[in-house]
């Protein structure tokens, strides 16, 4: 299982740069498509909402024919498929298809991760786990930055885009030669997502996971480039930079939650408590939103840090799923957290729309204040959940 495993993180990389990369080449696709603020949200919206509306089908993939087909043909059609559609695009329209084709090929990779974890490895470290798998995947935020900027100046977006679905070919072939299914579940008793959805402690567990991920996401993502042009006139390099910042963050983010459920022996307030420090810095940055361009990206920086609890919060779900409904409750869980995410990229894109006339901090004040809203209101949801650990 370790080569699988290490396949399917480096896959998972791939993963991350795509979800994040928009945010780079803001300045070329305005300049060379003419797109917009707002058709760039949509096209990163679309990415996690087919990434989203994937999970329920990848579930009952996993439960039933086993991670392995199922990451290997989804990464191929879109991963791939995707990636030359985007480097050939003419219009922001063909963009946003490509996106959409992108994150149909990624919505299959973390969870095929997951599902190793669950149906292999002890329930106590699953939580390190997939923890540690996001923590390393996340590099692909890091080459999504900076590294993306020089690329990108270097050699032109659309090459740099050719070379990745050339990089994404050799990963599938990687998944195919090393990724194995673990044994498969006897049992008469096949479930559904329905049965998923009868369980009554999931649900403010759900709430969370819909908006604790999507402030990272959505700024990191997208909103980041275009709040460095608009109020510190910042250049690529500088876009760069704030995001290579945020992104090391996500990364220690993920491996700071990990192991805390065992050290502390609770996944509950080890989600609320980080998720609360995140709503702080949020609040925090739409008052001092345009002092200082650092400063401002030591505070985005937080709020990738403790945006990081994914792994925690999939683990604190997981322990209340029934072995044969392993595949289809964690991704029904990630479902909630990228369809979330994805939700927030269409709200937060037609607010810059409505709101294009208002002086840029006002602007993204009320950007990062929508973000902080709904965060805020998953955390009260949470406080009904009933903690469990392994």
């Amino acid at each position: 299982m370790k080569t699988g495993i290490a396949a399917l993180v480096i896959a998972y990389v791939f993963s991350q740069f795509y979800r994040a990369f928009l945010a780079v080449l803001t300045p070329d696709l305005a300049a060379d498509l003419g797109a917009s603020a707002e058709q760039l949200a949509r096209a990163s919206g679309l990415w996690f909402l087919v990434f989203a509306a994937m999970q329920i089908p990848v579930g009952a993939a996993l439960d039933r024919i086993g991670p392995k087909i199922t990451v290997v043909t989804l990464f191929l059609i879109g991963g791939v498929g995707g990636a030359l559609v985007f480097a050939y695009a003419q219009t922001p329209a063909h963009i946003s298809f490509a996106m959409g084709m992108i994150g149909l090929g990624c919505s299959p990779v973390l969870m095929a991760s997951y599902y190793i974890f669950a149906r292999v490895y002890s329930p106590a470290v699953f939580a390190t786990l997939a923890g540690a798998t996001i923590g390393i995947g996340s590099l692909g935020n890091l080459l999504g930055s900076a590294p993306l900027a020089w690329a990108a100046e270097a050699y032109g977006w659309r090459t740099t885009m050719i070379g990745l679905a050339a990089l994404s070919m050799g990963v599938v072939g990687l998944l195919f030669a090393c990724v194995k299914d673990p044994p498969r579940i006897e049992t008469k008793t096949r479930g559904s997502v329905l049965d998923v959805l009868k369980i009554p402690a999931l649900w403010p567990i759900f709430i969370l996971v819909t908006f604790a991920y999507a402030p990272s996401a959505g700024i990191r993502g997208l909103w980041v480039g275009p709040y460095m042009i608009d109020v510190f006139a910042a250049n690529a390099q500088q876009i760069g930079t704030a995001t290579l910042i945020m992104s090391v963050a996500m990364i220690l983010g993920s491996f700071l939650y990990g192991p805390l459920d065992r050290v502390l022996g609770t996944r509950k307030w080890v989600v609320f408590a980080g998720n609360t420090i995140g709503l702080m810095a949020l609040l925090t940055l739409t008052q001092l939103l345009d002092w200082n361009m650092w400063l401002s990206a030591f505070l985005l920086a937080a709020v990738g840090l403790t945006g990081a609890s994914f792994p925690v919060i999939v683990a604190h779900g997981k322990a209340f799923l029934p072995a044969h409904l392993t595949g289809r409750g964690v991704t029904l869980l990630n479902l909630f957290g990228i369809g979330g995410a994805g939700l927030m990229q269409f709200v937060t894109g037609r607010l810059n729309a409505n709101h294009a006339a208002q002086a840029s901090a006002d602007l993204y004040a009320l950007l990062f204040y929508t973000f902080a809203a709904t965060l805020c209101l998953g955390l009260i949801a949470y406080l009904f959940a009933p903690d469990r650990t392994d």
